[in-house]
């Protein structure tokens, strides 16, 4: 059975990305109170797509491993 994500927790969670513009002009992103979640791409939206996606990847291993997920408070 497949496990749904629920959407106003990603929501939440991309309202608190943190993006930076590197030196070489590509993006970076990470979303803080959750580990490991970081993306890079050419573009700031693409970079913002990228996050989401490894964010719901997170999220989905975190479930499946029955980690606990941080509160992600509305900001």
């Amino acid at each position: 059975m497949a496990k749904k994500i629920d959407a106003a927790y990603l929501d939440r969670a991309m309202a608190q990305a943190v993006y930076n513009k590197l030196d070489d002009g590509t993006y970076g992103g990470r979303i803080p109170p959750c580990p490991g979640v970081v993306a890079f791409a050419t573009s700031l939206a693409e970079c913002a797509e990228d996050l989401r996606s490894t964010l719901e990847d997170w999220v989905l291993l975190g479930m499946k491993l029955a980690h606990a997920l941080p509160v992600i408070a509305e900001a």
